[in-house]
């Protein structure tokens, strides 16, 4: 399915010009995108703004793109629709740049109604204002639309999210088509975490490390993100990106999101995320969908609205987020997974790597589908958000990685077997440092088939060893490995020597 027949629709030229428009506020700045937004506020104990929203997670099942699903008239219909009411009734419309490196930097302008302007706050606060350029990619955000809709239209960059009022929605439609622009230039958009690791190895020489994370939401990526990993200098650990990259063909990894993150804040705990906690409780957080009592009291361990409650916190309040965004090197690549079976970290060479990044093994959390939250699933690139063919993501990733010759694990943040051993924010910041540090002891073990730590300083390592956790392993193992085998066969430009390499 292609865009064949719909490049001459003018949709761009139907939005207003922000600029000379009589409906439009262009670019307010953040303190004013806040006041009009007052009606919707709740003030925290903190002085931050929170707010509840109507649609409380991202509409998955009514998104279509004109790549891999056939538009019908009236999907154009609903894209015509919004263009035309953005010309019409009081908007609020607001430019950021996504990105800064040379070849993946966009101008993105986003259109809200007034009335809706949390939204516009919200999404204003995660990117860099404009540097003056044209506008690369265009959405227009309806909350009250009379149907719930979001058609995306790569060809023009144009996306229209109709009928919820969910600020992800916002900002994953321009980091989807990020993503695919990237993947247009020979790159590949990666729904990942990215650090720079500092350490010395184990002749005490200092270098650095580029790791990625690649995991779903909920699943620890912007905790290992974010974490200082306990480092005093001249050791350092610094965040540059949390949710969404871009792996170009040179080994550099760029970043999007330039002034704020996205995180989860159910159960977040001071002890374990003290960065997150911290900066999630400033004044200038924005809190949505947290159990928020009317005199501004924060419960961040109460579902009050949904378990998918967020905070937009700044990274000038996180002491580990680096003035940088982009990632010279990549060196680790992390897949994160909560499968009960899978270790807590593990070696992957490059046609395992393929495997691990089509499986996606995680757990559905409240971001995707609130009704399947904790049952076991698989996403490709653990990033529901791929324009174009899933298999062949999959082949440039393992053409990426041989090139960069970049080393590969799965990390589990989960647990192992029925819950019998946890693993937690300790043990996975452990593994993390130790494997920047290259002192991590390997040896491939024959019962699980894969390449396993022998010893991880810091860290009794034996006490997790998988088959010690689960009854009747070896069968379990073999019917997972089956599966495994069988999602992989449906896709079809999916070379070969990857579906072999199932582990």
């Amino acid at each position: 399915m292609s865009e064949t027949g719909t490049e001459s629709r003018p949709l761009v030229r139907q939005l207003p010009d922000p600029t000379t428009a009589s409906n439009v506020r262009y670019n307010p700045s953040l303190e004013e995108l806040r006041e009009f937004a007052e009606p919707a506020e709740t003030t925290t104990e903190f002085g931050s703004a929170s707010y509840v929203s109507e649609v409380r997670s991202r509409s998955a099942d009514l998104t279509k793109n004109a790549v891999d699903d056939d538009f019908t008239d009236r999907d154009h219909e609903l894209v015509d629709d919004a263009l035309d009411i953005a010309g019409d009734r009081e908007m609020l419309c607001v430019d950021r740049l996504m990105g800064r490196h040379s070849e993946a930097a966009f101008c993105c302008r986003l259109f809200v109604p007034v009335e809706h302007a949390r939204i516009a706050y919200a999404w204003a606060s995660l990117f860099e204002p404009t540097d003056g350029r044209d506008p690369d990619l265009y959405t227009v955000h309806l909350p009250d639309y009379d149907e719930t809709a979001i058609r995306v239209r790569p060809d023009t960059g144009v996306t229209t999210v109709l009928g919820t009022d969910y600020i992800g929605e916002a900002k994953k439609s321009f980091l989807r088509l990020y993503m695919y622009r990237i993947k247009q230039q020979g790159g590949l958009g990666l729904h990942a975490g990215s650090k720079r690791v500092r350490v010395r190895d184990a002749d005490g020489e200092l270098q650095t490390v580029g790791q990625v994370f690649m995991g779903l939401s909920a699943t620890g990526k912007s905790t290992l993100t974010s974490h200082g990993c306990w480092l005093e200098e001249p050791e350092d650990a610094a965040m540059l990106q949390d949710d969404v990259c871009g792996l170009l063909s040179d080994g550099s990894v760029a970043g999007s999101e330039g002034e704020g993150l996205f995180i989860k804040t159910i159960g977040l705990d001071e002890d374990e995320q003290p960065e997150l906690y911290e900066a999630a409780t400033t004044e200038s957080a924005i809190l949505e969908n947290v159990a928020v009592d009317d005199d501004g009291t924060v419960h961040f361990d109460e579902d009050r609205y949904t378990s998918n409650s967020r905070a937009i916190i700044r990274r000038d309040e996180l002491e580990s987020a680096d003035e940088e965004i982009d990632l010279d090197r990549l060196d680790q690549v992390f897949f994160i997974t909560r499968n009960p079976l899978m270790p807590p970290v593990a070696k992957l060479d490059e046609e395992q790597a393929a495997v691990a990044f089509m499986l996606g093994e995680s757990i559905e959390t409240s971001a995707g589908d609130p009704s399947r939250a904790g049952e076991s699933i698989r996403v490709v690139g653990t990033n529901p958000f791929i324009i174009g063919p899933e298999g062949e993501e999959g082949n440039i990733f393992h053409e990426l990685i041989d090139i960069l010759d970049a080393d590969c694990y799965v990390i589990n943040t989960g647990y192992l077997g029925e819950q019998s051993k946890d693993i937690g924010v300790t043990e996975s910041v452990t593994i993390l440092t130790e494997a920047a540090r290259g002192t991590i002891e390997w040896s491939h073990d024959e019962q699980m088939g894969l390449t396993i730590p022998d010893s991880v300083p810091g860290l009794d390592i034996e006490d997790y060893y998988v088959p010690d956790h689960v009854d009747d392993y070896d069968d379990a193992l073999a019917e997972l490995r089956a599966e495994r085998r069988d999602y992989l066969e449906q896709f079809d430009q999916l070379r070969e020597e990857i579906k072999a390499a199932v582990y």
